[in-house]
């Protein structure tokens, strides 16, 4: 039996991309057919599965249970082939898009992407940063920087960095009690705390220090890094940070880190991207740069990598 019989590649790739987009008119835009040839191509693979692949409901469709067991590997095969493809032709002018969760894309990743782009000039990047979780099957990201507890079912992951916390502060703000010179010092002073107070419950556990209420003022910055440097920085209250966003900062002087005791947090940094595009030379190129990269600096501070 001839393959395109037994095998509908093409009613597969309408079912792809409706299912990417959640709309049969977008992935009729995407393929250049009209929404009746692709509801025709659906119907086809719908026959040939002997199932329906998606429940229309007003305004949306979404994906039967059949539909659901049928798109991961689908879309897995045609970034197969659509890797093969760009293999071939051998292009040099790539796009390597990164997703990455805002704080490394800002303080870390926005600043040394110039090196990477001088050592590999074929490669475009394209950097977004967000929280959240990127969706391979529906997003065009080729790889993702995510920090949790990993690794991922179905994805590539390499763990690079985890970081280490320690309070922080402006030399002014310690010269108001004459200086910080042990941990109960801090509880002097107004706390820049996370919604929960859970990081600096977690410092003062690991200098062997019971945390008493706060007896002064405290700043909820929400975890946001900028508002808790910036707060610091201006003398506001002392913050928990990691030195490894801050380096610049403690090196001028506008931050302090009275003591080198740190916590390390439970969650971990990854490099990320699925299965499909292990063999991609651009993603290769950009694991090994990145390693070779954050490698110096995760040491000097003493840090792991996992």
């Amino acid at each position: 039996m001839k393959m395109s019989k037994q095998f509908p590649l093409n009613a597969l790739r309408v079912f792809e991309a409706v299912a990417r987009h959640g709309s049969f008119t977008l992935a009729g835009k995407e393929l250049g057919m009209t929404q009746t040839a692709v509801s025709y191509q659906v119907k086809l693979l719908e026959e040939n599965i002997g199932g329906a692949l998606f429940l229309r409901k007003p305004r949306q469709i979404v994906l039967t249970e059949t539909g659901e067991r049928l798109l991961p590997k689908t879309a897995e095969g045609f970034a197969l082939l659509r890797e093969a493809v760009a293999l071939a032709r051998g292009s040099s002018a790539e796009v390597l898009e990164i997703h990455s969760v805002p704080t490394f894309a800002s303080h870390w990743l926005a600043r040394h992407l110039g090196a990477f782009q001088l050592q590999h000039p074929g490669i475009a990047v394209r950097l977004l940063r967000g929280n959240k979780i990127t969706d391979f099957i529906r997003e065009p990201a080729d790889v993702a920087i995510r920090i949790g507890i990993g690794p991922w079912p179905g994805l590539v992951c390499h763990p690079f960095l985890r970081l280490g916390y320690s309070p922080m502060l402006s030399p002014k703000l310690a010269a108001s009690i004459d200086g910080v010179h042990v941990p109960t010092d801090l509880l002097k002073l107004p706390r820049i705390i996370d919604e929960d107070d859970t990081m600096w419950a977690d410092w003062f556990a690991a200098a062997g220090v019971e945390a008493a209420p706060l007896a002064v003022p405290s700043i909820n910055s929400f975890e946001a890094l900028d508002l808790d440097a910036g707060a610091a920085i201006a003398g506001q209250g002392v913050a928990i940070l990691s030195p490894f966003y801050l380096q610049d900062e403690l090196a001028s002087g506008r931050l302090i880190q009275p003591f080198e005791a740190c916590y390390q947090d439970k969650n971990t940094y990854w490099l990320v991207y699925p299965e499909s595009r292990r063999n991609a030379p651009k993603i290769r190129k950009f694991h090994a740069w990145l390693e070779a990269t954050i490698a110096p600096e995760r040491q000097a501070l003493g840090l792991p990598d996992r």
